[in-house]
């Protein structure tokens, strides 16, 4: 067992060193002040500052930002609305057909998805800009929150909502008193998912965008075409550091919401108790 476990280590430590490498890599010249990537002649903040007086790339981050908050509500939305149907289908085929047809729009190319919805788009009339990447992010983001939404769903015992019924609640009381608090952490699961992946797409993005309109992945590739430029891994830095952020705040977030519930649940525990409910 414990050389097992050390050659997993080893393995997570090699898995990690490929995934970060770069990453670091990147972070690290985006403070030298040689203005290249292949010798680090001093430290300077020199890219970061041009990055923040680039009018039009800060025009293009809120774009971004905008796009992927509006998309991700949006989806999450429909993302419930969806889950809730399928959960509440009784043919298990239907349900099941359902499911699979919302898993091949995860695993789904992003080429495919963004060539469709251009000739989609071309075809209907829609000018290409911000509606159409919203629509775009907005599409390929309800299957990630069903995904997310649905496993929380399924552990809902149906008692809590024939218990509700039976005193009294309407559906609407059901929905919103029972059933949305209970499947909460799948509701931000599925928003933050949905969030970082539309900051994070470019296939997508790429076909859908307009000439006067663009996303940070679509302006970071177009820069890096035009050669290395260390306010790209300043910018890349930035995001980077932005996405950590996601993280750690979503992490926070759920850890309440988990003692908030196991605070709840010992206090229904110590109601039943005193009431002589047998555990």
């Amino acid at each position: 067992m414990g050389d097992k476990s050390k050659l997993a280590n080893v393995y997570l430590f090699v898995v990690f060193l490929v995934l970060y490498a770069p990453i670091l890599y990147l972070m690290y010249y985006s403070f030298n002040s040689g203005g290249t990537m292949h010798g680090f002649e001093g430290f300077t903040l020199e890219w970061y500052m041009e990055v923040f007086q680039d009018t039009r790339l800060i025009i293009i981050v809120i774009n971004t930002l905008v796009i992927a908050l509006l998309s991700a509500a949006i989806a999450t939305i429909i993302g419930i609305m969806g889950a809730l149907a399928i959960e509440r289908m009784q043919r298990r085929r239907v349900k099941n057909t359902l499911l699979s047809l919302n898993n091949v729009l995860i695993v789904n190319p992003d080429v495919i998805i963004g060539a469709s919805f251009l000739i989609l788009f071309t075809i209907v009339g829609i000018k290409l800009g911000f509606v159409s990447v919203l629509l775009s992010h907005i599409a390929f983001s309800i299957p990630i929150t069903v995904l997310m939404i649905l496993p929380r769903l399924q552990e809902m015992s149906p008692t809590l909502v024939d218990a509700a019924l039976d005193l009294g609640a309407s559906r609407r009381d059901v929905l919103t008193k029972v059933i949305l608090p209970f499947i909460k952490p799948g509701i931000f699961s599925g928003f933050f998912m949905a969030l970082t992946y539309s900051l994070d797409d470019f296939a997508v993005t790429f076909f859908v965008t307009g000439s006067g309109y663009s996303t940070l992945s679509v302006e970071i590739y177009s820069r890096a075409r035009q050669g290395v430029a260390l306010s790209i891994n300043a910018l890349s830095t930035l995001i980077f550091l932005f996405t950590v952020l996601l993280v750690i705040g979503y992490y926070f977030i759920n850890r309440r919401y988990n003692q908030v519930s196991m605070h709840k649940a010992d206090r229904m525990k110590e109601s039943a108790a005193d009431l002589g409910v047998p555990q």
